[in-house]
């Protein structure tokens, strides 16, 4: 039914990037620097991509 083995690495770096985004730019709105928010972006969809690929989600 799902088939893991063929997720790309740029689908799930955009799924990740675009979940880790909607969190930073609500922080943004708050007061937040954009260059912190963007490191957190990136940092999370890192972290999230390197799960994916060792199996942990």
């Amino acid at each position: 039914m799902y088939d893991r083995q063929n997720k790309d690495l740029l689908s799930g770096a955009i799924a990740a990037a675009v979940g880790a985004g909607v969190a930073a730019s609500f922080a943004v709105a708050l007061g937040q620097s954009p260059w912190i928010a963007l490191g957190i972006t990136g940092f999370s969809a890192a972290v999230a991509l390197l799960c994916d690929r060792v199996g942990l989600l």
